[in-house]
């Protein structure tokens, strides 16, 4: 995160860097369950299910936790104000409201969703619908599991069929693709799932996990996007989101690659592409 951080700062001037206030014990519980949040918290959580996550506890892991979620909080605020906004990490899609897995310790996605509905309803007393969509290339299991049967949250997940986690849960929409999916099917797919998106829900707020992990030189994708397909991945979902005048918050999700210094790549070219949608959310204010 740290290498991430220095690049934006190095070659994106427009993105600016701050420091997310770290979710309370309140915001996290509209996604986990007291008991979770307890154990995590105090260290207190079965040695077992520490090992699902799969790092060892310390407070310095459930302090990093918390204030994951609270930057995916403050990214879902400052992209009403501006049309898009980030975190430079989360995107924890393994998390359910009872355990973590998969180095996901708390859902920052569910937890902020839940929460932008919790304060637009204060504030307007409007509903808001949320779309998740979740490029990683695992599936988001855990926010699948913790929208089930919530109608004003859609879950979209793209991702390989045969790639963790083994036990999928069912999104509102899941697209399986097969180990060795290039560029052209793909983006064919990512198509598809956005067209129905659009036919069967109206979002006010996108929650984009921009996983680089699809790219062909991930250890643990097994897809094979380039750089390019990972672009245009990335600028399809932009596009869609500002056609409809819908902000959109982004978390980087899941990168394994072989050389660090890809996957870095990798989420800075999606912050490149996320600035040239700030620049026309701007234009749309003046």
């Amino acid at each position: 995160y740290q290498l991430l951080r220095d690049r934006l700062a190095a070659e994106l001037p427009l993105v600016q860097l701050g420091q997310a206030l770290p979710a309370s014990d309140g915001e996290l519980a509209l996604a986990h369950s007291p008991d979770y949040i307890r154990s995590i918290m105090d260290g207190s959580i079965d040695p077992k299910l520490m090992r699902e996550i799969g790092f060892p506890w310390s407070p310095a892991m459930a302090e990093r936790a918390r204030r994951s979620v609270g930057a995916t909080i403050s990214a879902c605020r400052a992209a009403f104000r501006d049309g898009v906004a980030a975190n430079i990490a989360g995107g924890t899609h393994h998390s359910s409201r009872d355990k973590g897995g998969g180095f996901c310790v708390f859902n920052d996605a569910a937890v902020a969703a839940r929460l932008m509905q919790a304060e637009r309803a204060r504030s307007s007393r409007q509903p808001l619908q949320v779309a998740l969509i979740d490029l990683d290339v695992h599936q988001g299991n855990g926010s699948a599991s913790i929208f089930r049967g919530d109608p004003s949250v859609f879950t979209l997940s793209l991702h390989g069929q045969k790639n963790f986690p083994f036990r999928k849960e069912a999104s509102d929409l899941d697209v399986d693709l097969p180990d060795g999916c290039g560029d052209a099917d793909y983006l064919q797919a990512l198509e598809g799932a956005l067209d129905e998106l659009e036919r069967r829900f109206e979002p006010g707020l996108v929650i984009y996990l921009a996983g680089s992990d699809p790219h062909e030189g991930d250890r643990l994708g097994r897809l094979k996007l380039s750089w390019d397909g990972l672009e245009a991945r990335d600028r399809r979902v932009f596009d869609w989101a500002f056609a409809r005048r819908i902000p959109l918050a982004f978390a980087m999700a899941g990168g394994y690659g072989t050389r660090i210094e890809d996957t870095v790549q990798a989420q800075v070219n999606t912050f490149g592409v996320a600035v040239q949608y700030w620049r026309r959310w701007q234009n749309l204010a003046r």
